[in-house]
């Protein structure tokens, strides 16, 4: 089907695709009942700013190193299911376990083992939601899709900090996680009914403009891949965010409330950012992201103030709304085919750096100090930023 005759025939994004936003807000009502919680719960156990960066650098990694491959598996089609239902059921099975921890070692175990099925799904899900999408509307259904998984943080976050505020112990609160994830497998199932025909063919991309998919045939293509995969690397870990507020006064029973008003940030930027992305291009929404992000940084570096450090906490929550959907727009228009295996790729590499810089961060914020940690962050963000935009000029050229 041409492209043109799919938005016609298609005013709104298909089922499949809010099918799919729903199972991304339900499990991340589940995980970020924990994340926000990370911090105080390990710091009970003995870890610190360099735990924190590890458990941050240490997951992503672990997920990279499965996305590289569960790519190539993704770029056939009905592999896709299986992929996506066995990853997030692994994450709904381990995400509770994090409240038998007696160590900080055992935290990053079980977290690497949570992102693990984040490696496996990631990949195949992006694929698919690119793939039932006609091109004119990549950017609007990958914004909904962050949009909602941002939602699912909002209530989240809200739901730990009602527990909390009922007296509910933190291992209770990261326990109860298990019901929201259930209700992600449940709509999962809801959403796969909903699938189009043409997602189970075996050729990919089949709502795609045509183009070659990016190999090692096309190292200006490839070349671009991984300045967006840096780009998404080089974002400051959040555990040490919301470490830096605590360090800056904010009691820990409100940082769950805290991590709610983020996510309205992002949810509330991330659907507008995607329509921007389709037409304008993500080049806006990138460059502009990324120089908040080191306005954003730079600020909770110098700053005393807990009230300047929330608004500058959640002026970060901007920088993830603008910048998540056109991300992937851009990865999905740089491989109009073989979408799974160039996902897997972007995700692998976003990882790999994630460890690097986290870990990296983690220590120079404990040896040095918070102000370095986020200086370095900032300015190796506008560096890569600049890469990325010479590596695009060429491919245009």
């Amino acid at each position: 089907m041409a492209v043109g005759a799919a938005v016609t025939d298609q005013a709104r994004l298909p089922g499949a695709v809010k099918g799919l936003a729903a199972v991304s807000l339900c499990n991340d009502v589940a995980s970020e009942m924990i994340y926000p919680l990370l911090p105080p719960f390990v710091a009970s156990l003995g870890g610190g700013p360099a735990t924190l960066g590890l458990i941050d650098g240490a997951s992503d990694f672990a997920a990279s190193m499965l996305r590289w491959w569960s790519g190539r598996v993704a770029d056939r089609p009905r592999t896709r299911g299986p992929l996506i239902a066995s990853g997030y059921f692994l994450a709904v099975v381990l995400r509770p376990a994090v409240a038998l921890a007696t160590a900080a070692w055992q935290v990053v175990g079980i977290r690497v083992g949570d992102r693990v099925g984040k490696g496996l799904r990631s990949p195949a899900r992006d694929a698919m939601i690119a793939d039932i999408t006609p091109t004119p509307m990549l950017g609007r259904a990958f914004g909904l899709h962050r949009s909602a998984d941002h939602l699912g943080a909002v209530l989240g976050s809200l739901l730990a900090f009602e527990l909390l505020r009922r007296g509910w112990l933190v291992p209770d609160v990261i326990a109860a996680s298990l019901f929201p994830g259930l209700a992600a497998l449940v709509a999962l199932a809801v959403a796969f009914k909903l699938l189009p025909r043409a997602a189970g063919a075996e050729d990919s991309g089949t709502l795609a403009a045509p183009g070659p998919p990016i190999d090692s045939g096309a190292p200006r293509l490839a070349a671009q891949l991984g300045w967006l995969a840096a780009l998404a690397a080089l974002r400051f870990p959040e555990t040490l965010l919301l470490f830096r507020l605590q360090q800056l006064g904010v009691p820990v029973p409100a940082i769950p409330l805290i991590w709610a008003l983020l996510h309205i940030v992002r949810s509330a930027a991330s659907y507008p950012s995607g329509l921007l992305a389709d037409r304008l291009g993500s080049r806006p929404a990138l460059v502009v992201g990324t120089a908040l992000h080191a306005v954003a940084l730079a600020g909770l570096g110098l700053t005393g103030s807990p009230g300047v450090g929330l608004v500058l906490f959640l002026g970060n929550g901007v920088v993830i709304g603008l910048t998540e959907p056109a991300e992937r727009a851009a990865v999905a228009r740089l491989a109009p085919r073989k979408r799974g295996g160039t996902f897997g790729r972007y995700q692998a590499l976003a990882g790999v750096g994630a460890l690097v810089a986290g870990t990296s961060f983690g220590w120079i914020y404990q040896g040095v100090g918070p102000g370095a940690a986020f200086a370095i962050a900032a300015g190796a963000g506008l560096l890569v930023v600049g890469g990325w935009l010479a590596a695009e000029r060429q491919v245009r050229a």
